[in-house]
């Protein structure tokens, strides 16, 4: 991802706060000819000390679930929120139109969570971070029943070992900062998230 030295990230926390926050991202791996293959799914971020590790399942029968067994090179794209600027936030004329966003990308280390016992505790983490309530729901099933869920989907935790994140939100344009505020203040929920993240950045 392209980041300009002034849209680069405030910070790590920062990061994961977007990253959890946005949940719903693109997980991207490359097959053995070098071409994509893209999977949009849910992920949830874990953080020890300075490791972090993302967690997610897909299909077995998607076939991005063989790449990811193969450990394929693996990317997962996070996209938090994201917004047209006009041009009229500026005092002179000479301008264009652009869009603000944030964006991580997170690359790293595959492990395959293998076996009922493993998918189990898996599946009742992500329970507890999506529903709790429904924990009791999915103990109360049949095993045969349990069995054959956790059959149809192949499961994965991705240890960290790069990330990027870009905050472009104009911060090398000082004089259009005031408008933007303004503009994104009143606008749709993307687009005052940003207003909130320029307040906290100081912008």
């Amino acid at each position: 991802m392209y980041i300009p030295k002034h849209f680069e990230a405030p910070d790590r926390a920062s990061t994961l706060e977007v990253m959890r926050d946005h949940p719903f991202a693109t997980l991207i791996s490359t097959d053995a000819d070098g071409s994509p293959i893209a999977t949009p799914l849910p992920v949830a971020v874990t953080v020890s000390g300075d490791d972090t590790t993302l967690h997610f399942h897909v299909a077995r029968a998607n076939p991005h679930a063989v790449l990811l067994s193969a450990n394929a090179r693996t990317m997962i794209a996070f996209s938090g929120p994201h917004a047209y600027m006009s041009p009229r936030v500026y005092p002179d004329l000479k301008r264009v139109p652009t869009w603000n966003y944030i964006a991580v990308h997170a690359y790293g280390e595959l492990t395959e969570v293998v076996g009922d016992a493993a998918k189990d505790d898996f599946l009742k983490f992500l329970i507890g971070i999506h529903e709790p309530a429904y924990a009791n729901q999915w103990r109360a099933l049949d095993a045969k029943y349990q069995t054959m869920m956790m059959c149809a989907i192949s499961a994965f935790q991705l240890r960290v070992t790069r990330m990027q994140s870009k905050f472009k939100l104009n911060q090398h344009r000082t004089e259009a900062h005031a408008s933007m505020k303004a503009i994104y203040a009143v606008g749709n929920p993307d687009e005052q998230a940003l207003g909130k993240w320029m307040e906290r950045l100081g912008l």
